[in-house]
């Protein structure tokens, strides 16, 4: 009833407002803060009104109605934006409608349902992994509405209930984030052992891996079935090494109990996964690195700080919807960040995976997308773009000192993707 009630509050303003139609939210350097003018995109859509994204005008802007409620939420939250009139609106859709302009109207209808996956917080409300997470800042900040899963309910199956699936910085082989070298000692990471361990047992597994290989595939299944899965950091390429080396003993005795299989390597089953083929996994467990699908120390990644830069890739707005709405940007060259999973080495991607973000004199990928099923899933590497060496037990990055990160950009662009209509990349 307050919806409708709100729905109908609008309605009403929006007929008094006929000579200034529609509200735009600029996205190019006219705006203060590109970050919550995602969230009030969101906003919007969750008030049951329609929205539009304008695909490569003005860095990607967003139009909505104009109503005085609408414009008290931007000025709160301190988004620019324009009010314009029918007339205007009409000219610029006209204008993108050109065949020979690289844009696109692309219509936004409901908000989505947002899970992030994170054993973020115990039962006291305190944080049980020494680290933060991108996604669920930028959200926060934003001002996006999310709610949280993990093991249990994704085995639960009540991923059901969500548009869009966020991987948390997580370790899907069951090697607790090759952390033991460096942090076994501590009370958090024993800690964790423990709690996984009754995590694994409660739901009918003897192993941790063998937990996370279920979740992977539960996920695998959500995403096949239609849903949206975001990943970042050591959740890109753990996940792909859980598919490839599924019925396989990849962890060492530290981390559960027994020897790994010592020709497990040649037993992968790269057919499973989602991105990366012919990889190789680090075997010494003491390494803080999976695989070399990473580029990394491990791979010899000759990057300097001040020369860590991606380009992100031109589509066609109107041929390659998706491409475009996942690269909007003010920039296209946006700072690179280190994480575990920094980079992906190009020659492990498979030849199906677009690559949207790459580091060309590297050879080294950044983002990345693909379709499996009815579904769409990104993988984005590094940890957070506003911190270039994100540590273990560093505190969270204040994102109002970056209200308009192109890194986090990126990431709200997937946030908003499944509100349109689901168009796959044409081939």
């Amino acid at each position: 009833m307050k919806k409708f009630l709100f729905a109908l509050l609008i309605l009403v303003l929006s007929a008094s407002s006929a000579s200034a139609a529609y509200m735009l939210l600029p996205m190019d350097e006219d705006q203060r803060d590109h970050l919550k003018a995602y969230g009030i995109t969101y906003w919007v859509l969750a008030q049951e009104v329609e929205a539009y994204w304008l695909l490569n005008y003005r860095g990607g802007s967003f139009v909505f109605p104009h109503t005085r409620i609408f414009e008290k939420e931007c000025l709160t939250r301190d988004v620019s934006y324009e009010i314009i009139a029918d007339g205007q609106f009409a000219k610029i859709q006209r204008d993108i409608s050109n065949p020979e302009v690289n844009q696109d109207v692309i219509k936004l209808e409901v908000a989505p349902e947002i899970a992030v996956y994170t054993p973020q917080f115990n039962e006291r409300g305190e944080r049980i992994q020494p680290w933060d997470d991108a996604v669920t800042m930028v959200l926060t900040y934003a001002e996006i509405p999310y709610e949280t899963v993990y093991d249990s309910e994704v085995l639960g199956e009540e991923l059901i209930k969500y548009d869009w699936l966020h991987l948390h910085h997580e370790d899907f082989t069951g090697q607790y984030g090759r952390f033991y070298r460096s942090f076994g000692g501590r009370a958090w990471y024993k800690e964790n052992v423990r709690r996984m361990e009754a995590l694994a047992t409660e739901n009918g597994f003897e192993k941790v891996s063998q937990l996370k290989l279920a979740v992977v595939n539960k996920i695998r299944e959500y995403v096949f079935g239609g849903g949206f899965m975001f990943a970042m950091c050591s959740a890109t390429d753990t996940y792909d090494i859980a598919l490839a080396a599924e019925g396989l003993d990849i962890c060492a005795e530290i981390h559960d109990g027994d020897n790994a299989d010592p020709s497990a390597q040649d037993k992968l089953d790269f057919s499973r996964t989602f991105a990366f083929k012919n990889f190789n996994l680090v075997k010494d467990p003491l390494t803080y690195e999976y695989s070399n699908i990473d580029h990394s120390n491990v791979t010899k990644r000759a990057v300097k700080a001040d020369q860590d830069y991606f380009t992100l890739f031109d589509f066609s707005a109107k041929w390659d919807p998706v491409p475009s709405m996942l690269t909007q940007c003010h920039t296209r060259t946006v700072k690179g960040f280190m994480g575990q999973t920094t980079a992906f080495r190009k020659q492990h991607i498979k030849s199906g995976v677009l690559i949207m973000g790459d580091n060309k004199p590297a050879d080294e990928a950044r983002y990345i997308h693909s379709t499996f099923g009815e579904g769409f899933w990104t993988f984005y590497g590094g940890h957070d773009p506003e911190d270039y060496r994100h540590y273990v037990e560093d505190p969270e990055t204040d994102l109002s000192l970056h209200p308009n990160s192109p890194g986090y950009r990126l990431i709200l662009n997937n946030v908003l993707f499944p509100a349109a209509k689901k168009k796959k990349r044409k081939t």
